[in-house]
């Protein structure tokens, strides 16, 4: 425990329990460790946050990721945008929190430490289970300053996922958010109950989801790309005087979308790649037997775009075939 505490102190970073903006220097950009829960045998679950506190006051615009241990993306892209901030001509604040799901990203795992899903949960309960107590502390003690939230995630194990929203465009803000950040695919997607984006919602926080790519990985020219879309939705909310950086072609809006799943296990093959359009009964995936014999045909039940799709081969039955987004 002390040569953690010595640890913390050498990196320049305060240990926290509460954030209070106030008390922070404004101009600056602070990093902490907020102490969340307490383990099995009494050590502290930490936190990782950055704070960007503006020289003029302004919106407060939070940026989360890894809520799932496997989401690594987020990470780098956190990290890049605080890299380029210039906090001396910042109005209001950015508060970035790399890595939500510690205990989850350190075992290499996408649930926290009980199993559960922390996306699926939310806004937990002071007086709940381990991964609710978790999920309504990082909730009051971190999101319920944000005027303004991205959540950004990546595909799970065996998935890929394109460059997309997730919003609720009957929001106007919220609407502008999500076209912001120059996507490949905006999906509309009012925030279902347990999300960490429904939760900031239900707070009056306008809030968006952003999925980008594989898990378990960086992707360098995703995180470029989406870092221009964070910078526009800086400017927007006029925290900078950073230019808008306009997407090269518009993005593919789609009113609903939904999973398709195999009714039988074999070895898949998706054939459509991301971002593709499929037609009505389209060939989208054949199912073969361990013999390579095939199993089962599946075809587009209508048109759509692919928003993600699975690379696992082995598939067992209701195995995830791809992601469909209906325009």
């Amino acid at each position: 425990m002390d040569d953690l505490l010595l640890q913390l102190q050498q990196e320049d970073t305060q240990v926290i329990t509460e954030l209070n903006l106030e008390e922070l220097p404004p101009g600056a950009i602070t990093k902490c460790w907020m102490h969340i829960v307490t383990n099995g045998v009494g050590m502290p679950v930490y936190v990782p946050v950055i704070v960007a506190r503006g020289s003029q006051p302004g919106k407060t615009l939070g940026f989360t990721a890894a809520l799932h241990g496997n989401e690594l993306n987020g990470i780098s892209l956190i990290q890049r945008l605080f890299a380029e901030l210039n906090v001396q001509r910042l109005r209001g604040t950015v508060i970035g929190v790399p890595v939500v799901n510690t205990p989850a990203l350190l075992h290499n795992e996408r649930c926290f430490s009980d199993g559960t899903d922390l996306n699926q949960v939310m806004p937990g309960r002071p007086d709940g289970n381990t991964s609710e107590v978790y999920a309504h502390r990082i909730l009051q003690r971190l999101v319920s300053h944000f005027d303004y939230l991205v959540d950004i995630h990546t595909a799970s194990f065996g998935r890929v996922n394109s460059y997309f929203i997730r919003a609720d465009l009957h929001d106007p803000v919220a609407h502008r958010m999500a076209m912001l950040q120059n996507a490949q695919i905006i999906i509309h997607n009012p925030p279902s109950d347990g999300t960490l984006r429904g939760a900031a919602a239900s707070m009056g926080i306008k809030a968006v989801t952003l999925e980008m790519g594989t898990p378990n990985t960086f992707q360098k020219d995703l995180v470029r790309h989406a870092l221009s879309g964070l910078h526009n939705l800086l400017s927007y909310l006029q925290m900078n005087g950073h230019d808008f950086e306009a997407a090269e072609h518009p993005p593919v809006v789609c009113q609903h979308s939904y999973w398709l799943y195999t009714d039988t296990g074999g070895i898949l093959s998706v054939h459509p790649q991301l971002t593709d359009f499929v037609r009505k009964g389209e060939k989208i995936a054949t199912l073969r037997n361990i013999f390579g014999d095939t199993v089962k045909e599946y075809f587009a039940p209508e048109d759509g775009i692919v928003v993600g799709k699975s690379v696992c081969p082995v598939n067992q039955t209701g195995g995830r075939i791809l992601h469909l987004g209906v325009l």
